[in-house]
């Protein structure tokens, strides 16, 4: 195991980085994110079914409100749970995001109307932004730059199998008792079992952020021990532009993030409903979402160690026009066998797009300031959720649920194609020049702090 350092600010010995070397914690943290999955695909099958079994709604747009309700606040607070953990570490934000997850099963247990089931999901949003945000960042501090494709991807890859594994507990727990409580006191167990493994054995891991930050050329503490105005986090507004717009490859990992959960969306809100309408079981259904979800989250940990060894882009490219394919083929095949090859392409897509947008950001962004960007690029790929749901809800009102369908097809296919035209190699081993902000510090630090940027940092080797 790496060496252990008191306290966040990480004072004591240096901490050693790499994936051998942390083992222990980086396992902790790879189930932790195995819960934080699961707690959502508990959701992705038993609450869509809700809207009409227990409230009576049959409206498309209505039923997927909740998707909008969870992105708009998971978006929001990845910005900042990104933007707080550069300073204050990632454990003590972990923690308070297993909290916000009991009030969202006891409202959907206890839920009256609809209503109850939107401000659900608003916790349920500050839960997933918290404890995803922080596992993947942490497990990227305790590796360092060598191997951070692999460590995203088994980050994702844990994640995903266990959206997979609650969609498929919760499939037959509703098959068995119904649609409330039993899934939701499914949740509630895996989230006291998460924060029981938050509290011990896992450490803070922010120390070996600021090591690997202090460990290449002038990234680390300035003489006398006080930060200088580059080691130190940039505003969040100067930060979120460089990532939004000033950095083209940023922007179109950022906008490559926001169209993927438009796709995701469909699966969670969609396929319930249609595959309802063509005949198939709730069963069958949590069938079809779990097969996406661990052919997706498997699927993680070889396309994340292919993407350390080709780079990211054509990985990124080719699974954006995968998923698209898949999506395509849902409607023009039909039955339960071709549905189910039909959703492991989509999974695919999504294990070749989902971690290297990740580790495209960790590859660019320098470590003192990578949470902060990490919390920007799920602002805009998780506020895909948010306007996701609404455009497909009101397409699928209008012309059908198989409209919704063809309009993913169209845009992954256009988000396939803006990959390949903006987005330049991040991987710092196959990259042709640094990253824009080494080039242009001022657009990180400002005009002041340009001039003492540092311009051959660790995110950058």
């Amino acid at each position: 195991m790496g060496a252990r350092a008191t306290g966040a600010g990480g004072v004591g010995v240096v901490p050693v980085l790499g994936l051998r070397q942390n083992w222990f914690q980086f396992s902790v943290l790879a189930l932790l994110t195995l819960l934080v999955g699961a707690t959502i695909g508990v959701e992705r099958v038993a609450l869509p079914p809700l809207a009409e079994h227990a409230f009576g709604i049959t409206s498309v747009l209505y039923t997927v409100s909740f998707i909008s309700a969870f992105g708009l606040v998971k978006a929001t607070m990845n910005l900042v749970a990104g933007h707080l953990s550069d300073r204050h570490g990632r454990r003590l934000l972990l923690l308070a995001g297993w909290a916000f997850a009991i009030p969202y099963a006891l409202l959907i247990i206890f839920a009256q109307n609809w209503v109850w089931v939107l401000v659900a999901n608003l916790f349920l949003g500050v839960n997933q932004a918290l404890t995803w945000t922080m596992s993947v960042t942490a497990m990227i501090d305790l590796v360092g730059p060598v191997n951070r494709g692999i460590a995203v991807g088994i980050n994702e890859a844990t994640g995903y199998v266990g959206v997979g594994a609650g969609g498929f507990a919760a499939g037959l727990l509703v098959t068995s008792f119904g649609l409330r409580p039993a899934p939701y006191l499914l949740a509630l167990v895996i989230v006291a079992l998460g924060a029981a493994l938050t509290v011990w054995p896992t450490r803070e891991t922010i120390h070996f952020a600021r090591a690997e930050g202090g460990s290449g050329g002038g990234a680390g503490p300035a003489p006398g021990g006080r930060a200088s105005e580059t080691t130190m986090a940039p505003p969040l507004r100067r930060l979120a532009a460089y990532m939004s717009w000033r950095d083209r490859t940023m922007a179109a990992v950022c906008w490559g993030g926001f169209l993927n959960k438009f796709a995701d969306s469909l699966v969670i809100g969609f396929f319930p409903l249609y595959f309802l309408q063509h005949r198939l079981t709730l069963f069958q259904v949590g069938l079809l979402v779990g097969v996406y979800a661990w052919v997706w989250g498997v699927g993680q940990v070889a396309t994340g160690a292919l993407a350390d060894r080709i780079g990211r882009r054509l990985p990124i490219a080719t699974g954006i026009f995968g998923i698209g394919a898949g999506v395509l083929l849902t409607q023009v095949t039909s039955g339960l066998g071709a549905w189910l090859v039909d959703a492991a392409l989509m999974g695919v897509g999504m294990a070749l797009v989902y971690p290297n947008l990740i580790s495209s950001v960790g590859d660019v962004a320098a470590p003192t300031w990578r949470g902060g960007a990490l919390g920007v690029y799920r602002l805009w790929r998780d506020g895909g959720y948010a306007v996701g749901p609404v455009v497909l809800g009101v397409i699928a009102a209008l012309f059908g649920l198989s409209a919704a369908f063809w309009t993913i097809a169209v845009v992954m296919g256009l988000s396939g194609l803006a990959i390949v035209t903006l987005m330049r190699e991040t991987d710092p081993r196959l990259r042709t020049m640094p990253p824009a902000w080494e080039r242009h510090p001022e657009w990180i630090y400002g005009r002041r702090g340009a001039a003492s940027a540092p311009r051959d940092v660790s995110a950058s080797r």
